[in-house]
């Protein structure tokens, strides 16, 4: 009998309901918080983060909280205009949950730069990718979209980094990101179908990202830089931490943001 039931009852997870409002709205319990600048970058590099907290020019302009302790808002200044930058923690569900205070604090213009495992044993350690479209193997997408393979990531996000991208003469990448949970549970089989599939990274947050951007209707972009390798028969972890492309791809992630604000994109990717 089991057999015959349909597969959202068997599975919560494809229960989607597109009722635009939830219990619990950030709009509302952020009312009151002070404003950041409309934009904003998401950082996953700690060291980046610690030297922009260390410096003098840096100021701490809003905190998110989680349970395990609290990440500051820094507002700093690049070309004549005002950036705030956080780390959003890692894994789908903490950083959807961040970007989302994010937005209900005035954030419309967001880019998030982070690392990356190779798919592809082409990737070079520290190539930078855009990601077009991610596959939907996490969970927190399917809160803010239909169930679906793939969510897309903004068109007018991914043609602004391309743009940014090569204007610096940065080499780079545009594919599509395996976005998972699990990430002992990569198994030489799926690694395999994904890359089959298209797929040139795997990470933990894209799908989630580009999912609640388009829910609450923001522009978006994100940057990756290739980390470590599982193309492979054997994990190649290639020190990937070390890597410069870290600081550059902060870099070029803010460049991006102040670009879609420039160019006035919204998250259709129009002007």
């Amino acid at each position: 009998m089991g057999q015959h039931r349909r597969m959202d009852e068997l599975v919560p997870l494809l229960e989607f309901d597109p009722a635009p409002t939830a219990l619990i709205e950030p709009s509302e319990v952020f009312a009151r918080r002070p404003r950041i600048p409309e934009v904003a970058v998401l950082c996953f590099f700690a060291e980046v983060i610690e030297a922009l907290a260390a410096s003098p020019e840096t100021r701490v302009i809003g905190s998110l909280r989680a349970a395990h302790g609290a990440h500051e808002i820094y507002g700093i200044r690049r070309h004549g205009q005002d950036v705030a930058v956080f780390h959003p923690g890692v894994g789908a569900p903490l950083a959807a949950a961040f970007l989302e205070e994010a937005i209900a604090l005035g954030a419309r213009r967001v880019v998030a730069c982070g690392g990356a495992g190779a798919v592809v044993p082409e990737l070079a350690l520290g190539q930078v990718v855009v990601p077009t479209a991610a596959v939907r193997d996490e969970g927190t997408s399917f809160h803010y979209l239909a169930p679906g393979r793939q969510v897309e990531a903004g068109p007018g996000g991914v043609a602004t980094a391309q743009r940014v991208l090569q204007e610096a003469d940065v080499a780079h990448q545009l594919g599509l990101t395996w976005t998972t949970d699990g990430i002992f549970r990569e198994t030489r089989d799926r690694i395999a179908r994904r890359r089959a599939e298209g797929c040139v990274t795997v990470e933990m947050e894209a799908a989630a990202f580009f999912a609640v951007a388009r829910f609450r209707g923001i522009a978006f972009a994100q940057l990756l830089y290739a980390g470590d390798d599982v193309s492979g028969e054997r994990w190649a972890h290639r020190r990937w931490h070390r890597s410069p492309s870290r600081q550059l791809t902060f870099d070029l992630a803010v460049d991006v943001a102040l670009a879609l604000e420039a160019a006035g994109v919204d998250a259709a990717g129009g002007q």
